[in-house]
């Protein structure tokens, strides 16, 4: 009852939060599931989980997390298991032994377990080294005869710690583990393990951007930009944004002479857009007389109809926002940690203020006053914040049409700058697709 109470409030506060994408390869998820991840968002990306399937799931958390306040009630609410990591308890890795062999008879229960192999969060523009955890406990479940599935699951955020921004969620090819032979041990048990751990390192990789640099994320954005406007697609695909920071670490392998010019050329073209704020997309608009008039006005009309609402918006939540703000900027935490703080501490606040506002407007107004705040406190504050996102991408549009649009010799220079990289990059992408195609090759445990 606690979990599936847990679960509906977090998966819709995570909706409300960020805008979720799924992408599924596989839909049946019934059976002894093991789901793995890449972990780069602290208690936001466990607590995706909840969006993806509405199974019972037993999480595998760090203990110091058991010992917080709220935070460890629920954990243990929702019959999560702790991990003692070295740097937290060095002497109490012993207890990790009995972790495992919950976990495994979890599984061997035919129940479904959460684990993040790369044993902490991170920002770093790559996969860690996985640990060996999850495959140790497959191997448990699978000498005890049982079959398996590790499900992979990619989690991809556009900007991580920002209110409305992206996340894609693509749970990936299950990764079948057969029932073993009980007396598999000694060097093939530690190779199975090993050979296990490749194959969900290999999984991972696949549904997750992995970066040389964090300056790489410019080049692959930007080279993904100008290869989407010349054949039509739709930009910031996550698979494709994969395959070119995949190209592009091939690329640097193989040729990093040409790689280094390559990135020279681009990323010195994103400055020069940079410059003026705009984007690739940008010198694609023809700015001719009524485009520009329906520019104008959807901008006005929006600001004419909108701007009230929103302003009695910001006078109603103020306060919880303003608080918000102060929290962030006064609590030190790691990048990682961002958007679990802000979630957090939302999740806490918005309530509370829904119910002091509710209070107000039936002492106020009486019964009428506290429907019109119940009902309506939650969309007017979204409405406020989406206001606000907008006005300031509105903003980038007035400033990419007034520097590009009414000036043809800039225009002209960047628009024949931009095709010229256009055809450069269809070029490496024909050139370095057939290699990628030959790296895909599956392995698996012995």
């Amino acid at each position: 009852m606690l979990y599936r109470f847990v679960r509906s409030i977090v998966a819709f506060a995570l909706n409300l939060f960020y805008r979720v994408e799924v992408v599924r390869r596989v839909t049946d998820l019934s059976g002894p599931v093991m789901f793995v991840g890449n972990h780069p968002n602290s208690l936001i990306d466990p607590a995706l989980v909840f969006v993806i399937t509405d199974r019972q799931v037993t999480f595998l958390a760090r203990e110091p997390l058991f010992r917080a306040p709220v935070l460890g009630w629920l954990l243990k609410g929702i019959e999560a298991l702790p991990v003692y990591r070295k740097q937290d308890h060095p002497g109490l890795m012993e207890k990790n032994e009995g972790t495992l062999e919950a976990a495994a008879s979890a599984l061997c229960q035919s129940k479904a377990i959460t684990i993040f192999p790369e044993g902490k969060s991170h920002s770093a523009p790559q996969l860690s080294d996985l640990k060996t955890g999850c495959a140790r406990i497959a191997l448990r479940v699978a000498k005890n005869g049982t079959a398996l599935r590790i499900v992979p699951i990619g989690l991809t955020y556009a900007q991580k710690h920002r209110f409305r921004s992206r996340v894609h969620i693509e749970v990936g090819e299950p990764i079948l583990v057969p029932a073993q032979p009980p007396d598999l041990a000694g060097e093939r048990e530690v190779e199975w393990v090993q050979a296990l751990t490749k194959q969900v390192g290999d999984a991972l990789r696949d549904l997750t951007i992995n970066l040389e640099t964090w300056e790489d994320l410019a080049l692959v954005e930007t080279a993904d930009q100008l290869f989407a406007l010349r054949n039509g697609y739709r930009e910031n695909d996550p698979e494709r944004l994969r395959l070119m920071a995949k190209g592009a670490g091939l690329l640097r392998n193989l040729d990093p002479e040409r790689f280094d010019e390559v990135k020279e050329d681009v990323l010195s073209y994103r400055a020069r857009l940079d410059t003026v704020r705009a984007d690739p997309k940008d010198l694609s608009v023809k700015f001719q007389g009524r485009s520009t008039t329906l520019f104008i006005l959807r901008n006005l009309s929006a600001l004419s109809l909108g701007f009230p609402l929103f302003a009695l918006g910001m006078v109603l939540f103020a306060a919880p926002f303003l608080f918000l703000r102060f929290l962030s900027m006064a609590v030190p935490v790691s990048r990682d940690r961002q958007a679990t703080l802000k979630f957090v501490s939302a999740l806490v606040m918005v309530p509370l203020w829904w119910t002091v506002l509710t209070l107000a407007g039936w002492a106020l107004w009486g019964t009428g006053g506290l429907v019109v705040a119940l009902v309506g406190a939650l969309p007017l504050a979204m409405f406020t914040r989406y206001f606000f996102e907008r006005r300031r991408a509105a903003w980038n549009d007035l400033i990419a049409f007034l520097r590009v649009g009414n000036r043809a010799r800039l225009r002209a220079h960047l628009i024949a700058e931009g095709e010229r990289l256009q055809e450069q990059i269809q070029q490496l992408a024909d050139e370095v697709r057939p290699k990628l195609e030959a790296q895909r090759t599956p392995s698996s445990p012995g």
